[in-house]
């Protein structure tokens, strides 16, 4: 995508997004994203030969802990706290309507 952003493409994009744009915003954002795309356009100026690409600027090391087994909350203690339970589960409202198809 080079060169300016016209108006008709920030429309088309705010129809998918479902948004409903004035015609001075329709206007802004032309201009806004136009001048974001001319300063990344900017880095097809640069010589990138022999440059590994990046997923961080700096050094990321994962660090994971050991895999163990180690014991958890029974059921009687998950449950100590819960408003209200039933058959050894939470209760919980219900939210969706009959017939709803979930």
């Amino acid at each position: 995508m080079a060169g300016r952003i016209d108006e008709s493409q920030v429309r088309r994009v705010a129809q998918l997004a479902r948004l409903e744009l004035g015609d001075d915003e329709v206007s802004q954002f032309s201009a806004q994203l136009s001048g974001i795309v001319a300063y990344i356009e900017k880095l097809n100026e640069l010589d990138t030969e022999g440059v590994e690409p990046l997923a961080h600027c700096l050094p990321v090391h994962n660090v994971f802990r050991a895999d163990s087994v180690r014991p958890s909350l029974g059921v009687a203690q998950a449950l100590a706290n819960a408003p209200e339970q039933a058959e050894g589960h939470f209760k919980v409202p219900k939210i969706l309507e009959d017939g709803s198809g979930a």
